[in-house]
């Protein structure tokens, strides 16, 4: 019992830890002045500085740099829409001009998203304040106007109403407008300083550079000849060789870069400010400084350097003695933070994933540079004025188009048009089209786009991975809550404890109907709300009762069985909340209507160690339960969240949502104080989150497209101070979620079809993964959602094809089991639970918080339970289930091979017989033959193939899947027949 309380509280913490977050981890802003020689003080600047020393507990950052959080942030293939989803597509744009008179454009395309067979809008709104883009739910029956659109991109007043354009030359315009928000190729300074030089002039008149310097060089990318280059030139000379004859050139996850190197550019003996270098590494707004020398020498500073263009230095060092290479990232303090967070300490033994993340920080750097004003105010003039010209050229034409298609609504992308009409239309639609996919076509030489098939390797794990938990679930889920390693779910049939690979255990019947629940291990209790209306309740049970009823396999209670269980005064309740922190007291928030009830407990941990605590299951904790007071509001609230004060003595608050408003409630006075209020015609509460940032408390206000962040500074006896913050910062998503997931350093969005990744620290997207028919089953702990199983077919097949055609390939983190029998024609997909551990998204290893409540798996020769499932995407250990349905899917792909006649060989002649294998009984370990090297050679080369397919006809590869497929020489179907092999 004691280990049990031992490990529930590491659980407890991790917990915790989820609404924490500290801006130290992307270091702190610095005066910093630069001298010369004699001490005469020359340049100063303000600069974050980021150097990995954050002074925290070494518990909580990690020693090394292998971290799960190195990612690009806003990805040009989740945020280039234009591109990606419109191009070569049949869509529509509209031009219309808002209350002020501004010229706005949208863009509307029905699509698949990632062709996983769920339709849904893509829009996007250009103004000259930026673009804004969302998706919108397709339904066949509900038809969606432009108005609408409009409206829930917050803009329903206008002068002019919005026309559609039917030019097809309209593309080469608004792919223009999309370029405004950045190259997808970099130019990056790189600059070799010697120990001791202290000026830019010292710096730039270096002619060459150390040994050291060059295999720096080599590791960043390739030197090329700059004459006659085609790629990327980063404003390079590549006719005459007036800006030197080569440069270090190299392609990054699809995006291309060219280093202006300092000891590679044109060197002049005559000059000793060396314009011609400055004035390329000048005006690069990310440089590398290579600084030889050692520690204790003069450390490089920004103000060495005269610019006022570049904003971010990356200071590189290279100890020989280790091989290791030390970072340390200067940024202007107008830039945004950033990612990814230096280790501590920021050393780097292993060269290529210093590279990466290298490459990561600089090219994150640069585009959070381009948010300064500096540059946004140049890119708004820009945008205002290339949406003014357009508007004046298209609009004189659009006066003189009278034509019926410019009040459709959006039924469908192209509904149906008169028969007079039809065949002009369908001319149209087609010239459309050719001219997108040319554009397309076009852009991708050029190199404007991101090249396809460059994002990341078969064998890289994700944090936000997906395990699978449960296969086909039956029922429909109400809420869930983690208990341990297993699942406690409340459904229309009744409550179920599940655990991974075992059958589900009923706790209680269907007569019990909880709507929201709460299981705290370390309290030993499960709180819970149960059925609805005046006849809602919130029960409160001993967890060590409900787990011993199920050890003894007594009769599963029923709604009878729990009288004893219920909270006084909460009868009609709708909601309650509990505090995140509850260490000492546990607080229960419970909302009758508009009345708040406040009730504690209180946590004596003595009695968790004592006998008293393993009480019979007739006997129920109700009576450790004190009402405190009651609280009355204006409306009966939506949301509802508890946020502790620092002192937790007077000054906790109630974070509650009602009308357009969120509202903070003093639990203490009762008093109310005006948090936010929402400027929209309709609101759509989602949440509001606690976090902590470095101990202060902080709310996440999630509604609508909308999440905001509000720091609270308690003052004057527990009153918050409300009021604009430096650290509030706000970001939209692009679908409207109904729920949202906070780990640092992550913030998730779960919509019916999607889940949305970012960062907490500055909203920043870093992915998004597309899950069909998805619903959030338990957050509070590990991450559990239900899903349906994608059919190989279309998931396989047509995401390949989208890729190599129309966008960059983007990698589904939810790329569920295929089953084979789901393929068939009129088959009804199932649903299947899914588990992201928490441990992964905040990037500690912990070990479980207790063994599950179910009793223990039983292990035997002839099963294969003792596999640990791993991640379903991009899996190296994999379950029984996920590993037949792999070789199912790996014998169909191999069947284009396996046509051709095979030579005899030796290898060959030995694989006749598929021997399986073998173990050695004195060694205990098991021994491969050959067939585990022809297996392990199939599923390389079934990786290979997944993400670098030649075919994209989907036709092609859905017949492939169709084929019954002639006996197997490699002998796969044996795999999940026989042993199941590592595949490690």
């Amino acid at each position: 019992l004691m280990k049990r309380f031992y490990s529930s509280s590491v659980s407890e913490d991790l917990g915790c830890r989820r609404g924490e977050f500290s801006r130290k981890h992307y270091g702190s802003v610095e005066l910093l002045i630069s001298s010369d020689a004699d001490g005469a003080i020359q340049r100063a600047g303000r600069f974050r500085v980021e150097n990995g020393s954050s002074g925290e507990n070494a518990d909580y950052t990690p020693g090394t740099w292998h971290r799960t959080d190195v990612h690009l942030e806003n990805p040009e293939y989740h945020t280039r829409w234009y591109f990606k989803y419109f191009l070569g597509k049949v869509h529509q744009n509209y031009i219309g001009t808002d209350a002020e008179k501004n010229p706005f454009f949208l863009s509307v395309v029905l699509s698949d998203q990632n062709n996983q067979r769920v339709p849904q809008y893509h829009s996007i709104l250009w103004r000259k304040t930026g673009t804004q883009k969302i998706c919108l739910p397709y339904s066949p029956t509900k038809t969606l106007s432009v108005k609408s659109i409009l409206s829930a991109m917050s803009l329903d007043k206008f002068e002019k109403s919005p026309r559609e354009i039917f030019h097809p030359e309209i593309q080469k315009d608004l792919l223009v407008l999309e370029e405004q928000e950045g190259s997808v190729n970099f130019k990056f300074g790189v600059l070799y300083a010697k120990d001791g030089q202290l000026t830019d002039d010292e710096m730039f008149s270096n002619e060459a550079g150390s040994e050291s310097f060059q295999r720096f060089l080599h590791l960043l990318g390739d030197t090329i000849t700059l004459k006659g280059w085609t790629g990327y030139r980063g404003g390079l000379d590549t006719k005459n060789d007036t800006t030197g004859t080569g440069s270090i050139y190299t392609v990054f996850q699809g995006h291309e870069i060219m280093f202006h190197v300092s000891t590679m550019l044109p060197y002049s003996r005559e000059n000793k400010q060396q314009v011609e270098r400055k004035r390329h590494i000048g005006n690069d707004i990310v440089t590398i400084v290579f600084q030889e020398g050692e520690e204790a020498s003069p450390a490089f500073k920004p103000s060495m350097i005269r610019s006022h263009f570049t904003h971010i230095f990356a200071l590189v060092r290279y100890n020989k003695q280790n091989d290791s290479y030390r970072l340390k990232v200067f940024s202007e303090e107008s830039v945004p933070l950033f990612g990814p967070p230096l280790p501590s300490p920021p050393v780097f033994t292993n060269h290529q994933e210093f590279r990466d993340f290298l490459l990561v920080k600089l090219i994150n750097g640069e585009k959070a540079t381009l948010e300064t004003p500096t540059f946004s105010q140049k890119r708004q003039r820009t945008l205002d004025m290339l949406i003014r010209s357009l508007y004046q050229d298209l609009m004189p034409d659009l006066h003189k188009v009278n034509n019926m298609l410019n009040r459709r609504s959006f039924s469908d992308v192209l509904p149906e048009s008169p028969k007079s009409t039809r065949k002009k239309e369908e001319a149209r639609q087609a010239e459309f089209v050719r001219l997108g996919q040319a554009l397309k076509l076009k852009t991708t030489v050029k190199g404007d786009a991101t090249a396809n098939l460059a994002t990341t390797s078969f064998c890289k794990k994700e944090p936000w991975e997906s395990q699978s938990f449960c296969s086909n679930f039956p029922h429909e889920v109400v809420c869930a809550d983690s208990w341990g390693q297993s699942l406690l779910v409340s459904t229309d049939a009744g409550i179920f404890l599940i655990d991974d690979g075992q059958p589900s255990v009923q706790v209680f019947d269907k007569t019990l109907q909880i709507k929201q629940m709460h299981v705290l291990e370390a309290l030993d209790l499960l709180i819970a709300r149960t059925d609805k209306g005046k006849d809602s309740r919130v029960l409160v049970f001993r967890l060590s009762a409900v787990q011993k009823d199920i050890e003894m396999k007594q009769i599963v209670r029923s709604k009878y069985d729990c009288r004893e269980n219920k909270l006084e005064r909460t009868k009609g309740c709708h909601l309650y909340a509990i505090n995140t922190h509850h260490g000492s007291e546990l607080r229960i928030v419970v909302a009758i209507r508009n009345k708040l009830l406040l009730v504690t407990k209180k946590y004596n941990p003595s009695n968790s160690s004592s006998s008293s605590s393993l009480l019979l299951s007739s006997e129920s904790p109700v009576e450790e339960f004190q009402y405190i007071r009651e609280i009355c509001l204006s409306d009966p609230p939506v949301v509802m969240t508890l946020v502790d004060g620092p002192t937790g003595d007077s000054d906790n608050m109630i974070c509650v949502a009602y009308r357009h408003q969120f509202d903070l409630v003093n639990e203490s006075t009762g008093e109310s104080y005006r948090l936010h209020h929402v400027e929209a015609n309709k609101v759509n509460f989602v949440a509001a989150i606690d976090v902590y940032e470095d101990g202060e408390a902080g709310l996440l206000l999630c509604y609508n497209y909308v999440c905001q962040y509000r720091k609270i500074h308690p003052f004057n006896g527990g009153s918050p101070l409300i009021q604009p913050s430096a650290y509030d910062f706000h970001f939209s998503w692009n679908q409207v979620p109904y729920a949202v997931v906070c780990a640092f350093p992550y913030i998730l969005a779960f919509t019916t079809d999607s889940i949305e990744i970012r960062l907490v620290v500055n909203g920043n997207l870093v992915h998004t993964a597309v899950v069909p028919d998805l619903q959030l089953v338990a957050s509070r702990s590990d991450i559990y959602f239900k899903a349906t199983a994608a059919v190989s077919g279309s998931s396989d097949s047509s995401s390949k094809e989208m890729s190599s055609r129309s966008s960059p390939q983007t990698p589904t983190a939810y790329e569920m089991p295929e089953s084979p029998l789901s393929s068939l024609e009129g088959e009804v997909p199932c649903k299947n639970l899914y588990k992201i551990p928490l441990s992964n998204l905040v990037g500690r290893s912990i070990e479980r918080p207790l063994k599950s409540p179910l009793a223990p798996k039983v292990i035997t020769t002839t099963t294969p339970s003792g596999i640990v499932p791993l991640p379903v995407t991009h899996s190296l250990s994999l379950s029984r289930m996920e590993i037949k349905e792999i070789a199912s899917r790996t014998r169909k792909e191999l069947l284009g091979l396996l046509d051709e006649p095979m030579p005899k060989t030796e290898g060959a002649q030995k694989q006749k017989k598929a021997p399986r294998r073998q173990s050695d009984p004195k060694q205990g370990a098991v021994r491969s033959t050959s067939s585990d090297r022809i297996i392990s050679s199939s599923f390389e080369s079934y990786s290979e193939g997944r993400h670098l397919s030649t075919s994209s006809d989907p036709d092609t590869l859905a017949s492939r899947e169709e084929i019954s497929p002639p006996s197997c020489p490699f002998q796969l179907i044996s795999l999940y027949d026989e042993d199941i092999i590592d595949l490690k």
